[in-house]
């Protein structure tokens, strides 16, 4: 189901409420501290539930109102920024580079995680061997297709470096063996499962490497930069 235009603004609202309240769970200083959620732990050794979460056997659809849709034949993905290689890769191109296939869990920052998604698509690192990285980057910027609503502001995503070239980081183009579907960012998006999955960009058209931290759409708005759900860091006051 379509969500109404305002999403944005009401999704700000609840996200400046949230800080309010919940001022321990806001700018979280994690480093050093145990990982907190409930179950058997993950292959990452970590909770398989991250704290706040509940697990789902559905796939919510979330989206800023605007769900492009984008044919095979002219999707793009551009690489540049501070890399001795950029690139403009067609699909076809894409689809030639090393397909990787993993199954992994699925965060949403709004407190619902899915488990055991099964991926096929292109690692992150493998695009990143292909760019060949500055040595001053570190972090990167991940645009997609979709716009706010009456506007060209496009959605926008930062994680850094170091995050984004782990090894179950993929450009995913098939889910539970079909393609991704439109909804959740087909034909290709980017998924980040030790994050908030809102840092694996849907509808993804563009990776541009910096040596600054360039924050994105929902980061602006509120949301946390570093987004990692073991420790319930979600939100900041910047």
């Amino acid at each position: 189901m379509s969500e109404h235009p305002d999403l944005v603004e009401r999704r700000r609202r609840y996200i400046q409420r949230q800080i309010a309240l919940h001022k321990g769970d806001v700018d979280v200083q994690f480093r050093g501290q145990s990982p907190l959620g409930s179950g058997p732990a993950n292959r990452h050794g970590m909770p398989r539930l991250p704290i706040g979460q509940h697990e789902v056997g559905n796939w919510p659809v979330l989206d800023l109102g605007d769900r492009p849709a984008i044919a095979r034949a002219r999707w793009r993905l551009d690489i540049g920024g501070l890399v001795e290689n950029p690139m403009s890769l067609t699909w076809e191109a894409f689809l030639t580079l090393p397909q990787v296939e993993d199954v992994s869990d699925f965060h949403c920052v709004t407190t619902w995680s899915r488990f055991d998604n099964r991926w096929r698509g292109v690692r992150f690192n493998a695009l990143a061997e292909l760019v060949v990285p500055r040595p001053e980057a570190a972090y990167v910027l991940c645009t997609g297709y979709d716009c706010l609503p009456g506007t060209v502001v496009p959605y926008t995503t930062n994680l850094s470096l170091a995050r984004a070239v782990e090894s179950d980081v993929l450009l995913v183009h098939t889910w539970e063996g079909q393609p991704l579907p439109p909804e959740h960012g087909g034909p290709c998006r980017m998924i980040t499962p030790k994050l908030y999955a809102w840092k694996g960009t849907k509808w993804i058209r563009s990776i541009e490497f910096l040596a600054e931290n360039h924050r994105g759409f929902w980061e602006v708005r509120g949301y946390s930069d570093s987004a990692e759900p073991w420790h319930n860091d979600r939100y900041s006051s910047r």
